[in-house]
């Protein structure tokens, strides 16, 4: 199964699309040795997160980003004009370097077909969890877990904030959500910033409709909050993860005690 579902009787459902690893042997074959270091993986992210937010439902992509981006447009559109970006089928890595060997990227017919495999199943398990929550509930609130690693200077200058809550400028979810996570962010004592160099993928652009009773939220996480370090093996620090995971428990419990005004 390309998708992970599992659905829970809480408001709150948790999307996870880019912590899976499995690249199908016909498209790893082609990938070069960058493109097989799978090095824009959101690593650990589901680990980081189990168990935090008792009754709420997830969505999780076992396939790799660069088979498909489950957060990119499925019509191709770039989620940031102007900037550097990576798209529906990646070609290059958060570097900017290729990830295919010479001549060997996808071509438009099988980004179609890959569209239909994998990133469709994924967005149809998330529209069930979003209506199965909001027909218990009225409303439902989608929180989107990411992470990367906290400077790429091919997509932003500098060291990235620990928290990056993303909401495209307050119009993905109720200001009171929006508010009571950057509290939450604010008192832990982290670098963190409210719409910056990412304010949601096309999930939370896509589903987050407050005015229709679904609510959507985008964290992504610096991986240096609880990785070893940021880099091959990519090894999940506990002590650093134990601290980050009572404060991000902190912030789902907030998300799924929440309800509308």
């Amino acid at each position: 199964m390309s998708v992970e579902a599992h659905f829970g009787d809480s408001p709150l459902v948790l999307g996870l699309p880019h912590t899976g690893t499995h690249v199908p042997p016909d498209i790893a074959a082609r990938l070069n040795a960058r493109g097989q270091a799978l090095a824009d993986t959101d690593w650990h992210i589901h680990q980081l997160y189990d168990g935090l937010a008792e009754g709420a439902s997830s969505v999780r992509a076992s396939f790799h980003r660069y088979v498909i981006d489950a957060n990119r447009d499925p019509g191709g559109q770039s989620l940031y004009p102007g900037q550097n970006t990576t798209g529906l089928c990646p070609t290059t890595d958060f570097d900017g370097l290729p990830i295919y060997r010479e001549g060997a990227g996808p071509t438009a017919e099988e980004v179609a077909a890959r569209a239909q495999k994998f990133h469709a199943p994924y967005h149809a398990a998330m529209a069930e969890a979003l209506a199965r929550a909001k027909a218990r509930h009225g409303f439902a609130v989608l929180y989107d877990c990411h992470s990367i690693r906290s400077e790429i200077p091919f997509l932003f200058a500098g060291v990235l904030p620990d928290f990056n809550i993303g909401t495209n400028l307050g119009t993905t979810c109720a200001a009171s959500i929006e508010a009571g996570v950057l509290a939450r962010c604010k008192a832990t004592g982290r670098s963190h910033v409210l719409n910056g160099r990412f304010k949601g993928g096309w999930t939370t652009r896509h589903y987050g409709q407050p005015q229709a009773g679904i609510h959507a939220i985008q964290m992504e996480l610096a991986q240096s909050t609880y990785l070893a370090a940021e880099a091959p093996p990519w090894t999940y620090d506990a002590a650093r993860a134990t601290r980050l995971r009572a404060q991000l428990s902190d912030i789902l419990t907030f998300l799924s005690q929440w309800r509308p005004q």
